[in-house]
């Protein structure tokens, strides 16, 4: 599984927790709720058993305690088990976070406090929410900030969370599926959960052919195909995609090809100044690529377009992109900036 950037990472965190290297406090929070769930999750399910958790685990959400009740919760000592759990959902909706803040300069060491914070974080500005971090830090807590995936780390994210469960995925597979589901992790790893159903025993492996079956998305009109037509120059089958995708807008659209094509040219821009151009294995070293058959499609690249159409590529993308967010474009909708860009692409 992919790690969080700032402060605790799922992994590590995850990794203790299996190991019930349990935290006095965890504070999670964050735009993306998928890290927030699976974290308070477990918790609830394996720090205590079945039999100690009706007096010892306390489930409640931000709207109903204040922060003063929880501290007093959190201030009680178990019954007959090693720790008391108390996991406060929602903890957005508290408002005073002072009680709290004084519990963590001392918390119970038999208590596993985890407060919800859902929907952003905590105003590090304001000076109760800084102390009150800083204590949990420094007192052996948890603080954890759980962020949206952009797209281009989505394709990364489903690689790991397949090999989690002992099978693999191609690159044209997962940024299939990347495109067609976006960064909604819980339902993107409910698709992957139903795709890894279908897999024989024998045989552990995602196709296209096997997401095209299991989750309903085509193998010929994707995004990974436009761009495969666009470094080969394949006008028809460019024009075919686009067409498809302006009919199907699940199937993809600008803001998911966007980023895919934006990468390949800025790449293909950098090719054009590798020592060696005509030798796949030095192209892929210049590009940090992991072998000279990755290069394939920039030694064609550079053989469909020039550097300055390249660089003309670039620039034009960033005014799409621009326009697809509503700067200086007060009315082309999202398809025909689409098949704008690839007629400027292609010709």
């Amino acid at each position: 599984m992919p790690k969080e950037n700032t402060g605790a990472s799922f992994d590590a965190i995850m990794h203790d927790l299996k190991e019930r290297k349990f935290a006095p406090i965890y504070i999670l929070m964050g735009e993306e709720p998928y890290f927030i769930d699976k974290i308070s999750d477990y918790l609830v399910e394996h720090v205590l058993q079945p039999d100690e958790q009706a007096f010892n685990q306390t489930v409640c959400f931000g709207a109903d305690v204040t922060s003063a009740q929880i501290a007093d919760m959190a201030l009680r000592y178990p019954m007959m088990a090693e720790f008391q759990v108390v996991i406060v959902k929602e903890a957005q909706n508290l408002k005073n976070w002072e009680p709290l803040e004084k519990y963590s300069e001392k918390p119970v060491p038999t208590t596993v406090l985890v407060l919800c914070h859902k929907n952003g974080t905590l105003d590090r500005r304001k000076k109760t929410v800084a102390a009150l971090l800083k204590h949990v830090e420094t007192n052996g807590g948890v603080v954890f900030e759980s962020k949206k995936k952009r797209d281009y780390e989505l394709p990364g994210f489903i690689e790991g969370y397949l090999k989690l469960h002992k099978a693999t995925i191609d690159h044209k597979a997962s940024q299939m599926i990347a495109d067609y589901i976006g960064a909604d992790l819980s339902r993107l790893t409910s698709e992957l959960d139903k795709v890894l159903i279908s897999l024989p025993e024998s045989r552990r492996e995602v196709t296209p052919e096997i997401v095209e079956r299991e989750i309903g998305v085509s193998k010929e009109f994707n995004s990974f195909e436009l761009r495969d037509a666009i470094v080969n120059r394949n006008i028809f089958k460019a024009n075919q995609i686009v067409k498809y995708f302006d009919n199907n807008p699940k199937a993809g659209s600008i803001y998911s090809f966007l980023p895919l094509l934006f990468n390949y040219f800025q790449n293909l821009m950098i090719a054009f100044y590798a020592p060696q151009k005509t030798s796949e294995n030095s192209v892929a070293q210049y590009l940090d690529l992991k072998s000279g058959w990755a290069a394939k499609d920039y030694m064609t690249g550079m053989k469909n377009y020039t550097a300055m159409k390249t660089l003309q590529i670039i620039s034009k993308m960033r005014e799409i992109d621009a326009k697809s967010k509503g700067l200086d474009n007060p009315n082309t909708g999202a398809g025909d900036l689409m098949k704008e860009l690839i007629f400027f692409i292609l010709h």
